[in-house]
């Protein structure tokens, strides 16, 4: 049986498609799984799933380690938690603000900023904890970090952002 290494290279030096069939092969099961387990929805799990391996074929350049497994788990998370931020970004319904408070409004604009200058598992990790409520064991599940290191996470997170938010302004 040819190692990962060998599977990738020969991808990588002809586009050997069996190569990556077997590869798709020896994951999809743990890709598709770790997709179930965020959006809890097969179909969207199936979609993410493919999404991996298609990304993946095209970064596989940028793989150098030994085992692609959890290479494509950290794919299909982040596909899938932006898959579902997406979803949630699209199902909220366009409501007018009654309270039209231009601070709150510059406050939240400079919240967003700050947010998109994390990296994008400090992103995910807030967008789990704050927009879908998960809980730092779900969110340490899903991230494949330990429950404390998520904690740690999430102070240090809200410390950037706390200190992102006072010294910046929004320029005209």
């Amino acid at each position: 049986m040819m190692t990962d290494r060998e599977l990738v290279n020969k991808v990588l030096s002809n586009g050997d498609q069996q190569s990556f069939a077997e590869i798709m092969r020896r994951y999809s099961g743990m890709v598709y799984s770790k997709a179930l387990g965020i959006v809890h929805r097969e179909d969207l799990a199936k979609d993410i799933a493919q999404q991996t391996f298609i990304r993946a074929y095209e970064r596989m350049a940028y793989w150098h380690s030994e085992k692609l497994g959890p290479w494509l788990v950290t794919i299909a998370m982040h596909t899938a938690v932006n898959e579902l931020e997406r979803e949630r970004r699209h199902a909220q319904p366009v409501q007018a603000d009654d309270d039209d408070d231009p601070d709150r409004e510059e406050l939240l604009q400079r919240m967003e900023a700050a947010i998109g200058e994390l990296s994008e598992l400090d992103q995910a990790i807030i967008r789990m904890h704050y927009y879908e409520h998960r809980k730092t064991d779900d969110i340490a599940r899903i991230t494949g970090l330990s429950q404390s290191n998520v904690l740690v996470r999430l102070h240090r997170i809200r410390d950037r952002l706390r200190q992102k938010l006072s010294t910046s302004t929004i320029e005209p």
